[in-house]
């Protein structure tokens, strides 16, 4: 059978794990998106944008991971597609900060940056393990480690907004993580692209 129409059993563990990881997303989605436009910050808005794409991602990953090469090397790619309609969106959300120059509230962006922390890092000890299967995992390990470093960067935007006063720290926060997205969407794009030259 051709390798891109393939359709193999799914590993169970991989299956169960990217349950796990698609439904600790949802939830995040749902509880930053919220707090973001409470709390008035860029970067919590932004994460929730990444929690998002990164459950439709693990939705995605789940429906291609017994599949063939071919099959996740196009997952892959559109991992990476998301990432970078992510890094445009968080350039026009940091546009929009600047202009209303609104500082967020501190105690949200604290206690919800916290808690998406703690759940990133979840996904990222449920995912380390599977990272090695294939490029599917790998892509959706990647996702997760970003995840991480977003959410570390939305707690120390909390704190400098705390300590200066201004909006500025979450809006450079909000920077970072569009060229973060921008940085893994090429490399993930690439990487894909180089599956696909090798399963034609």
């Amino acid at each position: 059978m051709d390798e891109c129409c393939e359709v193999r059993e799914i590993p169970r563990e991989q299956r169960r794990v990217l349950h796990v990881v698609l439904w600790i997303n949802v939830a995040m989605f749902l509880v930053e998106s919220v707090a973001g436009v409470l709390g008035n910050s860029t970067a919590l808005l932004a994460d929730s944008v990444d929690m998002l794409g990164d459950a439709i991602v693990y939705g995605f990953s789940l429906y291609v991971v017994g599949r063939g090469l071919m099959w996740q090397a196009r997952a892959a790619v559109l991992k990476g597609v998301i990432m970078a309609a992510f890094a445009v969106g968080v350039l026009l959300q940091v546009v929009v900060k600047i202009v209303r120059g609104l500082p967020p509230i501190v105690e949200v962006m604290g206690v919800v940056g916290l808690l998406a922390f703690a759940a990133n890092v979840l996904c990222l000890v449920l995912l380390w393990r599977r990272r090695g299967d294939d490029i599917n995992m790998r892509s959706a390990w990647v996702c997760s480690r970003n995840d991480v470093a977003g959410n570390a960067g939305v707690l120390v935007a909390a704190g400098a907004v705390a300590l200066t006063g201004s909006p500025w720290p979450d809006i450079a926060i909000g920077l970072l993580l569009a060229v973060m997205f921008g940085h893994s969407a090429v490399r993930v794009i690439r990487d894909a692209s180089r599956a696909v030259a090798v399963s034609r």
